[in-house]
């Protein structure tokens, strides 16, 4: 597991790198970013940049996403993963915003997670990104390098992740670091064929030590 210090140095290059990583998906304001995050899940942000383009052209408040069948929905989010239960939730979400919320997205943690399909890492990515609130949202891209660097361990959950880097990392960090190790993930330390190779924090790095033993022993084998 890295130390303190080694963390602090993980944090400072990732600054270095990518100091203006920034939530990639399309929206204008928080009601059209809960859409975006919700139909996120198991896709990527450009596929879902895409479907916003049209979506949020077609539907702009909550009322709209109810005033067609669910059946017209479907066809307008069809291209993304899931669809179908992704639009339904859409219906959902929107209706209890309505109901409950005078129209509103909810800027609580729990108001948020109580919308259909809403789990803990979207109302993280709202939390931060539409109300400023410090938060870490633990994606695939967090979650691999922070288990890849060390940070975290292999077995840890996906909350476990979290409630690590929510301990390691300074509150007024929380919501950078939380897109800047996106950003790492997605362009540098990629799921298949990491750069390794190029990466500043190859020396600190337990996975890339170990990718460049396997590398150097491959080597050494195919020269004798």
């Amino acid at each position: 597991m890295l130390t303190n210090k080694q963390i602090r140095f993980v944090l400072d290059t990732m600054a270095e790198m990518y100091p203006d990583a920034w939530c990639e998906l399309k929206h204008e304001n928080p009601f059209e970013l809960v859409i975006a995050v919700a139909l996120s899940a198991q896709c990527t942000d450009q596929l879902v940049n895409k479907v916003t383009d049209s979506l949020f052209k077609k539907y702009k408040t909550p009322a709209d996403y109810l005033a067609v069948p669910l059946e017209e929905l479907e066809q307008d989010v069809k291209s993304i993963g899931l669809y179908r239960n992704k639009a339904k939730n859409i219906q959902k979400l929107s209706q209890r915003i309505i109901e409950e919320f005078n129209g509103q997205v909810p800027e609580t943690h729990e108001e948020l997670e109580s919308l259909a399909g809403v789990g803990r890492k979207t109302a993280n990515v709202v939390m931060s990104v539409a109300f400023d609130e410090p938060a870490i949202a633990v994606d695939t891209h967090v979650e691999r390098v922070s288990k890849r660097l060390g940070i975290a361990r292999w077995k840890d959950s996906t909350l476990e992740v979290e409630k690590t880097l929510m301990k390691k990392v300074p509150k007024d960090e929380w919501s950078d670091t939380h897109h800047r190790m996106i950003f790492f993930g997605r362009y540098h330390c990629k799921a298949k064929n990491p750069q390794c190779d190029t990466c500043p924090l190859l020396e600190i790095c337990r996975e890339g030590q170990k990718r460049k033993r396997k590398k150097e022993r491959a080597h050494a084998n195919k020269s004798s």
